[in-house]
Parts: C-alpha cells; sequence; structure tokens
C-alpha cells in the first residue's frame, strides 16, 4: 500500500475568509475544484509538514512565511483511497491581511471565501468537513484533531478526536 502525504493551509483574513485556489479544468489532481493552499509534501519534508506547507504557500501565493501569523496545525485527516493508498493531509490554520499582495501561480487563480460559503461551492468532502468541524468547534480552540474519512448511509463523513499526549500519570498506571 502507498502512501501520499499533503500539507495545506487555511488562510483566514480579518473578515474569516478563506483563501482558496482555483484549479484549472484541465489538472489531473481536484480539476475545476477549489482548493485549500498546499500540496504534496516533498521527501526531505516528511519529519516537518510544517516546512512543506510554508514552500506550497509562497508557490502558490508569493507570500512569504514572515506574513503569515499564528500558522499552526490544527487537523490530520486519514483517508482510503481505492484500497491502494493511505493519505494523510495535514491542515495548518493561519492569519493574512487580505491586503497581502498575492501573486498567482501557474496552478490556478485565487480566491476567498466566506467559511459559510464553502460547503455551497466545488471543493472536496475532506475540505467541506474540515470547514464544517472548524466552524463548530475549531473557531473556540487551539487544540489539533485527526480524523478518518468515512461513509455513513453513502455520505463521505470525518469521524473527529482530539489529539493529544497520553500521560500515564493521569490514569494511576
Amino acid at each position: 500500500m502507498r502512501l501520499r502525504q499533503m500539507a495545506v493551509a487555511f488562510l483566514l483574513n480579518e473578515e474569516q475568509e478563506v483563501l482558496f485556489l482555483q484549479k484549472r479544468s484541465k489538472d489531473i489532481f481536484l480539476a475545476g475544484h477549489l482548493v485549500p493552499i498546499g500540496g504534496h509534501i516533498d521527501g526531505d519534508e516528511v519529519n516537518d509538514p510544517k516546512k512543506a506547507c510554508i514552500r506550497e504557500i509562497e508557490e502558490e501565493t508569493g507570500i512569504k512565511s514572515d506574513c503569515i501569523e499564528d500558522l499552526s496545525l490544527r487537523y490530520i485527516v486519514l483517508r482510503l483511497k481505492d484500497n491502494q493508498e493511505i493519505r494523510i493531509q495535514y491542515v495548518f490554520l493561519g492569519k493574512i491581511s487580505k491586503n497581502s499582495t498575492l501573486n498567482e501561480s501557474d496552478e490556478g487563480s485565487l480566491e476567498w471565501l466566506d467559511f459559510m460559503e464553502i460547503p455551497n461551492r466545488n471543493v472536496s468532502a475532506t475540505t467541506i468537513e474540515i470547514a464544517k468541524h472548524y466552524m463548530e468547534l475549531g473557531t473556540s480552540t487551539e487544540k489539533t484533531y485527526v480524523g478518518s474519512m468515512s461513509s455513513l448511509n453513502g455520505n463521505p463523513q470525518i469521524n473527529w478526536a482530539l489529539l493529544e499526549d497520553w500521560e500515564p500519570s493521569l490514569f494511576n498506571l
């Protein structure tokens, strides 16, 4: 079984809009979709998904790391694809100014979306589930959640759990 790792960012502005990349219709991966800024983790970044995320942000938007505030890991999503590949997506949240100078790449055009608008747009099921969880719980916490993509009555869903360190002393062991 193959492993594919990706790092993406939900970059928010002052109005709680998220910066998305509109993929071209001729792209192989998620053609025509709006996707969070990010992409695949390179070999030298496997142990540092934040490094991959920062690289992808700069490649796709031109935004340098010193223009991003509070970039932190908030979600890790696991998905089995075609029983042949395990996909691991590291999802970071950060803040940038809506007035940031954006440089579009050859990967697509950039667009700001209100969080509430995300489920109504051409985005992946993973993106919808992350946005729903963030609006329900993520806005009130800085914690990291891990989720596994599954199906409930034929509809995609993510089962979330808080990612936390296990301390034997907490359980009197």
